[in-house]
This record gives structure tokens, sequence and C-alpha cells, in this order.
């Protein structure tokens, strides 16, 4: 990895300016669900003050649309932050000039449209270059966008731009994967549509050896086959595409394995009456398919205990309803009992993982679904491109 990291700067007296993505669930009284985005910024920001910087930390919140929206504050963020350091966090918005805390937190740059669009006026990305001395983008998450706060920013800072620890370490768990995988290398991809995911379902083609689909994308596929899927989520707009897919699968070496069975409902709600059925019946009329069944969970044991790597990205089954959880559950135990390398690519696969209390039985969850995604396919990010060379 031929990029700068913050390891590589003597940091005493330096104020050190870190993109993080503290983009957190929150409920409406504004009380945080999930830290663990903020907590696995700690080690780059306690390095920081451990080296005698100061540490200005600037992330956005939800979807302001470049607008002020007091609901999407990240004021809630600094005190919880502060709890986490033990230490008071300083809280600043974007007309404010900084004091000389230890850490600050700037406010939602999303309340700026410029964050998002850079193009609209670069010198949004020059003040927010004033705050710091060095700049250290530690946010996973958000490095697949080239916006102020992670691109353009660095023009600002030649020489000057380096990965904090949890970007660092993002990378050097998904970079093999990309490169060079250790063999067999097995690859899982769930959610809900083919148009987000057969990008990198066609990039890993050439580096896995077998391939699993499930999820809501599952009944695309199956209808580009001739099998009705009764009322199921199809993409109708991506069944040519889908052909294609399954034509260059063919062509390849990679092994593609559908569910052996699934799960399905007579509507979409915890209440339904539900039936577990072969991949080869039809789904009557009405009914619709939203997991995995057990059978599957056992065809696929073999392969994945087996694997020496496994990328998995996507629910197997409607996770947010309990009845159509099992079978994202049952994968993420199975899963966890692979000896080889594990890695988990953001999302609700993580959510299954978390519940279940398997974390520390995989090798990296990543922090963001969508840039695990866009590396495994593209090989870099816009947002890592932007950083300083060694």
């Amino acid at each position: 990895m031929n990029k700068l990291s913050i390891k590589d700067f003597d940091l005493r007296g330096k104020r050190v300016l870190m993109r993080v993505d503290y983009n957190v669930p929150m409920d409406k009284k504004g009380h945080i669900l999930d830290d663990t985005r903020m907590r696995l910024t700690l080690p780059t920001i306690n390095h920081i003050l451990s080296q005698g910087g100061r540490v200005v930390l600037m992330s956005h919140l939800g979807r302001p649309k470049g607008h002020v929206d007091k609901t999407l504050s990240l004021h809630p963020i600094a005190k919880a932050l502060g709890e986490m350091l033990n230490q008071e966090v300083a809280f600043c918005t974007l007309d404010q000039p900084l004091g000389d805390s230890p850490v600050t937190l700037l406010e939602n740059l999303r309340f700026d449209p410029r964050e998002e669009d850079p193009t609209l006026d670069p010198e949004f990305a020059k003040t927010l270059a004033t705050y710091g001395d060095i700049y250290v983008n530690d946010a996973f998450g958000t490095a697949h966008r080239f916006h102020s706060s992670t691109g353009t920013i660095t023009e600002y800072f030649p020489h000057q731009s380096a990965m904090g620890l949890l970007l660092e370490r993002e990378l050097c768990a998904l970079e093999p994967l990309c490169h060079k995988p250790p063999h067999p290398f097995c690859a899982l991809i769930g959610g809900a549509k083919v148009s987000t995911k057969i990008g990198v379902m066609s990039a890993l083609l050439d580096k896995v050896d077998h391939l699993f689909i499930g999820g809501g994308m599952l009944f695309t596929f199956l209808k580009v086959q001739g099998q009705k899927v009764g009322s199921s989520l199809v993409e109708e707009s991506q069944l040519v595409t889908a052909e294609d897919f399954l034509t260059a699968c063919e062509r390849s070496k990679v092994t593609l394995s559908f569910p052996e069975d699934i799960v399905i409902a007579d509507q979409f709600s915890q209440e339904s009456k539900i039936e577990t059925i072969s991949i080869n019946r039809e789904i009557p009329d009405g009914w619709l398919g939203l997991d995995i069944g057990p059978r599957t969970i056992e065809a696929w044991r073999t392969p994945l205990t087996g694997a020496k790597a496994i990328f998995w990205n996507g629910p197997m089954g409607v996770f947010e309803i309990p009845k159509f959880a099992e079978g994202t559950k049952a994968l993420a135990r199975l899963v966890a009992e692979c000896p080889g390398m594990t890695v988990v690519g953001g999302g609700d696969s993580v959510a299954a993982i978390n519940e279940l209390d398997l974390s520390d039985k995989f090798t990296h969850i990543s922090t963001g679904g969508g840039a695990a995604l866009e590396y495994i396919e593209n090989g870099h990010l816009p947002g890592i491109d932007a950083l300083s060379h060694k």
C-alpha cells in the first residue's frame, strides 16, 4: 500500500484535520443506537493525542440535502464522543473560529451543499483545510465518494494527506481479496437488487472459485431461467443483465450456487403464513420468497467451512422481519466456523453477526458496505486515490 499513514508523521504541536464517518443511527430523541463507527476511530484519535497533536474531526450525518437540519446536528455525537474519550470534545459550527481544545468536532458537513458537490465552489474545501496542518482520512464508509472533505481537500495538503488507522486496517483486510486471494475463495452475495450488486459479482468472476447468491435478487435470476416466482421481488429492468451474468458464469471456471430451498410467505409481514419449499418448485401466485431454508445451509456447509477465504455482503432474506432472518443468522454461524480469512462487507450481514455476538469470529467486518463493494469491484476508491503517496 503506497499511501502515507498517520504513523508516518511527527504530530507534536500539529493540528490534524480528520475525516471520520459518524453517520450513526439515532432515535428521534437524539440518542445513538449504535456507536460502533465512533468507537473504531478512537485508536486514531488517541494516537494523535498521545503524540502531542490536536485533532479536528469532521463528518456528515444523514441526508440534510445542503440545508441546516437541527435533527441531524452532530452536537449529541460530540457529547457521546467526549464520554468515550473521558474528556470534553469541543463542538464548532462551520462559521465559528476554532478554540484550543485537544479534540473538536465540526458541525454536519452536509449542511452545506458544497460538501457533496465540490464543483459548486472549491472554496469550501479550502476553508475546511484551514482547520488543520495535516489531513487524515479515517472514514472508509465515505471513501467511495469524491466530496469536498474526502477528495478536493487533499489538494490543500500536498504530501500531508494520510490514512487513519481504521482506514488502513480496512484496506489491509480487503486488498488481498482484490489482488491475491487465497484459494479456495468463496463469495456470498445477498441483498434485494441485482442492479446494486452486479458490478461486484462480475468483478468477482475472475477472483473466486465459488459464488453463492441469495436474498431478494435471487428471484430475478430464477425468472430469467423460466421459473414462476409468484409475487417475489423481480427487477424487470435487470432481466437481460441477469441472463448475461449467468452466461458469463458458464464461461468462467466459477461454481455458481443458488439456495437449495426457500421460505415463502403469503404476505410481507411477521404475521404471514409461511412454507419452506424446494428451489425447483414454483412459487404460487400471491406468495413471495423471503428467506433461504435449512437445506441450503447444509448444502453450503462443506464448501464454506473448507474455504481459505470468504467475502460476504448482503442478507439472505428480509432480515428486518424476525420470521425471515433465520437464514441470514444460520449463515453467519456457518461462516464463523470457517478457519480461513472471513471478511464481511458491511450492511445487514453485520447486523446479524452483532446480534449473535459473533464479531470476534470473523477476520474483518467492514464499516462501509458500499465502499467495500466498490473496492472489491475496482481495486481502488476516489477518497484513497486522493491521499499522498509515500
